[in-house]
């Protein structure tokens, strides 16, 4: 079904039945909604439409997240192509899906960059899936790329060439962030279980060297690999060295897994949590009551400024109200910076595009909301500078593609996912 459904799609596209073959690899292909493409973009030859490439978790441990962050796109996207689109022409989307998984996140990459001519990329969520695109595709391809949700510490220095953006803080910062609530809280020895991936190791070490500094104790830190039938085991080493808590470091999808055994064995019955399991989806499985008071971080805006109250307004008028889940601000944020890069370059050349991120990002310049795609498009064109200040806040790239930001310490209370306090961690 998956082959015949990207033949179909290469067909209707560019009508070359012999390249649709090729393409049929068994990755799961998705395009935005039709519906959200007005006659004239959808009937625009492939070589009047600007595309961008989103990796997506579709499947797989995150596809918790993943609908709700192309709908982040989505909305910018339309509001883009509803004021004239990006040097006059239409904006297009072609979703990978990366399965939440290494090679498949290149496959899917590989696929958008030489097949369906993506000039940029948008993603991916995991920082394991991010890192290897930007080390074989987006950076040898000199294609710029924007992930909303990879968070790891690795890709601050990583190699590559500086085509690699991030519009979340580094785990660096949330290590902290998580080691202070955590110590509020009266916490003095925790067990981590963490994701054996760049993410989970990064985000552990922050913590851990955080919360050792705050005179707290981990008594033990375990990885685990996803996709196991059983996880007793690390549990068991854990639950043996007297933490008063588990801080589990991962997604839903083995997340869920864990934390039913860690209750039917008697490991763990206090959890901790970071931005990887905010999801309604883990207190559905789990069961309210069990959670009621478990808590977590996770990079959060200022929701009282205008620039959210703009997208959040925007969010609810086309999809319903905004579910409490990370990411979609900045997805939506990866999105307007992508196509204002773009409009500002004048160009479809890679190069250009990523030269240009940190012109229509960074101070100084005519400040750019969500919302206001006609005045940045105004403004680049009497040739001033823009700033745009995003959804999620500000966001100044620095030298490594990294933005600096606050988070939120949310908690899980009668059922519902809430937000106790916005705050900066210590620096």
């Amino acid at each position: 079904m998956v082959c015949l459904n990207a033949l179909r799609n290469r067909w209707i596209l560019a009508g070359l039945v012999a390249t649709s073959l090729a393409a049929c690899t068994g990755q799961t292909e998705l395009t935005t909604d039709e519906s959200d493409v007005d006659s004239e973009s959808a009937s625009a030859s492939s070589s009047d439409v600007i595309k961008i490439g989103a990796l997506m978790p579709m499947t797989g441990d995150l596809q918790a997240f993943g609908e709700t962050s192309l709908n982040g796109v989505n909305l910018a996207l339309d509001e883009i192509n509803a004021n004239g689109g990006v040097m006059g022409q239409p904006l297009e989307v072609s979703v990978g899906d990366t399965q939440t998984a290494a090679q498949p996140s290149i496959d899917a990459a590989q696929k958008l960059v030489s097949i369906e001519g993506a000039i940029a990329i948008l993603g991916a969520l995991s920082s394991g899936n991010t890192i290897p695109v930007a080390e074989s595709i987006t950076k040898d391809n000199s294609i710029p790329q924007i992930s909303p949700a990879s968070t790891s510490p690795v890709i601050s220095t990583l190699a590559d060439e500086d085509f690699l953006f991030r519009t979340v803080p580094s785990d660096a910062f949330q290590g902290i962030a998580l080691a202070e609530v955590a110590r509020e809280q009266g916490l003095e020895n925790v067990a981590i279980i963490y994701v054996n991936n760049d993410y989970g190791q990064g985000l552990a070490e922050s913590f851990q060297a955080a919360f050792e500094g705050k005179a707290g104790t981990v008594s033990g830190s375990v990885p685990y690999e996803k996709g196991q039938a059983s996880y007793r085991g690390e549990l068991q080493q854990l639950a043996n060295e007297g933490a008063e808590a588990l801080l589990l470091i991962g997604y839903p999808e083995n997340g869920i897994t864990i934390l039913k055994q860690s209750l039917e064995e008697g490991f763990f019955d206090r959890f901790i949590f970071t931005d990887g399991m905010k999801a309604p989806e883990v207190i559905d499985a789990i069961g309210a009551d069990i959670l009621e008071g478990a808590f977590g971080t996770v990079a959060q805006s200022d929701v009282e400024s205008e620039a959210y109250a703009t997208f959040n307004n925007a969010y609810e008028e086309k999809y319903g109200e905004l579910p409490p889940k990370p990411y979609i601000d900045t997805s939506y944020d990866a999105m307007m910076i992508l196509a204002l890069a773009i409009e500002h370059s004048g160009s479809t050349d890679g190069g250009a595009i990523q030269q240009a991120i940190r012109e229509v990002a960074n101070a100084p310049g005519v400040e750019i909301k969500p919302g206001e795609w006609g005045k940045a498009v105004e403004a680049i064109a009497n040739g001033e500078d823009i700033d745009y200040t995003g959804a999620s806040g500000s966001l100044e790239f620095d030298d490594n593609g990294d933005v600096a930001g606050a988070f939120a310490h949310w908690a899980i209370q009668n059922g519902e996912i809430i937000t106790v306090e916005v705050f900066e961690p210590e620096r």
